[in-house]
């Protein structure tokens, strides 16, 4: 057994996931120029009071202590991010972003950090892609990044998608319903575990989303969002709907349907998938129209979305879905050691440089012909080459067609354009 091992809840990508990694964010970039947003990196971690203040105190992440932070000197704290929104913002506000034509599209992908337990897709560090449209308001804008979202899987060969919608309302309108909420779930308060105990202090409309013993039961009777919002937000409902029935997307209004951050507001929304089974969610975000204020700009509306690229993998896999193999390189060069070698390594890194992948069979000591083939072989390789000393002599080398079991002597100097012509075939 090995003595060290990789951090309880991470994981090692392996070269035979690689495709899969490759598949999802190619696509994923390629959809989001296509829809014209540009991509933005912000640092993998930033003052910790941008989360603190940002996804607000009452958020998962922040009342279930699963942020990874560091205490530096002076006081200053700072969080390796548990998630990209925040940062973003930040970066929108510190870059005068607001300020230009809007709005703005923004894309991100790359690693978070969560220190919560480990589940299927979901580890303490993992990779998200994430969407923002910063600065509108327009219904129009939370379709597009569900859009964004829903073609990138079906794209990818998801099967059974469907969006989860609701609506979390908007400061006017919220206060009364969480009131009501916690007037109902309170009245089952013995019956709460500690968890929920903590939701209904600190963030009540988490609760919706318990997945705690007997909750099913207690949220049956209560009441729902959508029948009490404002005449603003319920008009905002109404129209990201009929956006949705226009283009025949299959979706349903979800009661319980809550994300795990306070900046929320009117649309949230999941994609869920049936492949996945009951942990059916892979992708989840809805709008923040207060968060720009929270971190110190002025008023700006936004709405976006994260997606766990490990989460969506695991989506392919259950559908069965293999991605193209990454590129190989065509060629493995073969030699008998001495000056044979030495001309190995030069025509190696000549076609290296000339665009054409080349595999140099190593041999410290000696090796034979026959264990460099069988190397090739292996590999797969279209081509090998063979520096033999009577090929080098004559200054040419031998070119054996691993699938035609076939070979030709070609002069060294024409050993480029005869392995281009072919390859191109």
């Amino acid at each position: 057994m090995p003595t060290y091992r990789a951090p309880y809840g991470t994981q090692d990508i392996l070269a035979e996931d690689q495709p899969y990694w490759r598949l999802v964010t190619e696509r994923a970039e390629e959809l989001s120029l296509r829809y014209g947003f540009q991509r933005i990196d912000v640092p993998l971690f930033e003052d910790t009071s941008i989360y603190l203040k940002g996804s607000g105190e009452g958020s998962d992440f922040v009342v279930q202590k699963e942020m990874y932070t560091l205490q530096k000197d002076k006081g200053q704290s700072i969080t390796f991010r548990p998630e990209f929104t925040p940062g973003v913002i930040r970066a929108y506000l510190q870059h005068g972003m607001h300020a230009g034509p809007q709005p703005v599209k923004l894309y991100s992908i790359g690693p978070i950090f969560r220190h919560d337990r480990p589940q299927a897709g979901r580890y303490r560090q993992h990779s998200q892609f994430n969407a923002e449209i910063i600065g509108e308001q327009d219904p129009a804008a939370d379709l597009e990044v569900m859009l964004l979202a829903y073609n990138l899987f079906r794209d990818l060969g998801c099967r059974g998608l469907r969006f989860q919608l609701n609506s979390s309302g908007c400061p006017e309108c919220r206060p009364a319903y969480v009131a009501r909420l916690v007037e109902h779930v309170s009245a089952f308060e013995d019956q709460l575990g500690e968890t929920d105990r903590t939701r209904l202090v600190r963030n009540p409309l988490r609760l919706l989303d318990s997945k705690e013993p007997g909750m099913d039961e207690i949220l049956d009777g209560a009441p729902h969002f959508a029948n009490h919002l404002c005449d603003e937000c319920g008009a905002h409902l109404a129209e990201l709907r009929s956006y949705l029935d226009a283009l025949e997307k299959p979706y349903q209004m979800n009661f319980r349907l809550a994300r795990g951050m306070d900046y929320y507001t009117k649309t949230v929304f999941e994609v869920w998938s049936e492949e996945i089974g009951a942990q059916s969610s892979i992708c989840g975000g809805g709008r923040y129209d207060g968060l720009a204020e929270t971190l110190g700009g002025p008023p700006t509306p936004g709405v976006g979305f994260g997606s766990g690229i490990e989460r969506v993998i695991l989506g392919l896999k259950a559908t069965g879905v293999q991605p193209p193999p990454l590129a190989e390189p065509p060629v493995l060069i073969a030699h008998q050691g001495g000056r044979t070698k030495l001309q190995a390594v030069e025509t190696a890194f000549a076609l290296r440089d000339a665009g054409i992948g080349v595999r140099l069979a190593f041999a410290w000591r000696s090796r034979s012909l026959k264990s460099q083939m069988r190397e090739a072989g292996r590999h797969g390789v279209p081509y090998a080459v063979i520096v033999g000393e009577s090929e080098l002599d004559a200054g040419q080398v031998t070119v054996r067609d691993m699938t035609a079991r076939e070979q030709q002597q070609v002069p060294l100097e024409e050993l480029e354009s005869w392995l281009e012509d072919r390859l191109a075939k």
